[in-house]
């Protein structure tokens, strides 16, 4: 996985039009099919789950904002998926287990939706997931910013009224779409994170979110490769004073090793009440399915 993990995290305030801290003229080159199905995209994916079932306890609309909404759906048999084969230490773990908790066993049915014959090939991204959890009444917006992924995502919902999908800079949509009519809802924030700055990136869109929707969750991905990154831009963002945040994080390697991703993690915003004790049973079990040997972490917070 591409990934720049380095964070000056100084403090933002924002003024609108956007900061710079949300700009970036790059053309990323990131393509989330050499990834997925992999450890963090289950992890990412359980919890996107719980999050909208969370949403779907009132009867009201929501509306779901996924900023890096990549393809929608993946073939592990492309050539892509194959050249590392991640999705053996993710998906594939849980594919033909029993005995599952509730909801990593919804999680596994989504992935299932996409493979009726029973074996394993299409992988759901977040918006297939989201998609296929909406009510009625609910909403998704998807942005995703590389042509090539945009064009598919743009296809795979073609028709389809409750979803919207734009070819725009995830940050950039956040001014674009928020706050949504529905007033409720999610901001899913899933970047590559092959920009440096990308831990200041997202400390700037949390003030923007929360200036303009304080209700909404935000719900932002990280990985963990080196430990300091990521400890740093979680001490800025309390120092933001937003009353309501949860640190959740999956490790299945050492973080003193120099190499690789040893973990990732989920910062959630405005939680769901009563999401700390469901994560606090589904984390070490997530642990325990995924672990590779002994090693291994979480941490609720």
């Amino acid at each position: 996985m591409r990934v720049a993990a380095r964070c000056g995290c100084g403090s933002m305030p924002i003024d609108e039009p956007f900061p710079d801290a949300l700009h970036s003229s790059t053309m990323l080159s990131y393509r989330h099919a050499f990834h997925a199905g992999n450890y963090a995209d289950v992890f990412k994916h359980v919890l996107l789950v719980q999050l909208i079932r969370a949403l779907q306890r009132k009867d009201k609309p929501f509306c779901l904002l996924d900023t890096h909404a990549g393809a929608g759906r993946y073939d592990l048999h492309s050539v892509s998926a194959q050249k590392n084969r991640e999705f053996v230490d993710g998906i594939s773990r849980l594919w033909d287990q029993t005995g599952l908790s509730t909801e990593l066993a919804e999680y596994v049915t989504q992935v299932r939706a996409l493979n009726p014959n029973g074996a394993l090939r299409y992988y759901p991204g977040s918006p297939r997931i989201a998609r296929n959890l909406l009510r009625p009444a609910d909403r998704l917006v998807l942005t995703e910013r590389h042509p090539t992924d945009h064009a598919t995502l743009k296809a795979e919902f073609t028709g389809d009224r409750q979803v919207a999908v734009h070819h725009q800079d995830g940050y950039t949509a956040l001014k674009a779409f928020l706050p949504p009519p529905e007033r409720r809802g999610l901001v899913f924030i899933d970047p590559s994170f092959e920009l440096k700055d990308e831990f200041d990136r997202l400390i700037a869109a949390v003030q923007l979110i929360h200036r303009r929707w304080a209700s909404g969750i935000i719900a932002i991905w990280y990985p963990i490769l080196d430990r300091a990154p990521s400890l740093r831009w979680q001490q800025t963002l309390k120092n933001l004073g937003i009353p309501a945040m949860l640190c959740a994080e999956l490790g299945l390697y050492p973080y003193d090793t120099p190499f690789g991703l040893h973990g990732n993690g989920m910062m959630i915003i405005n939680p769901p009440w009563q999401l700390d004790e469901t994560l606090g049973r589904l984390l070490p079990e997530l642990l325990q399915k995924l672990r590779v040997g002994n090693d291994g972490q979480t941490r609720l917070e």
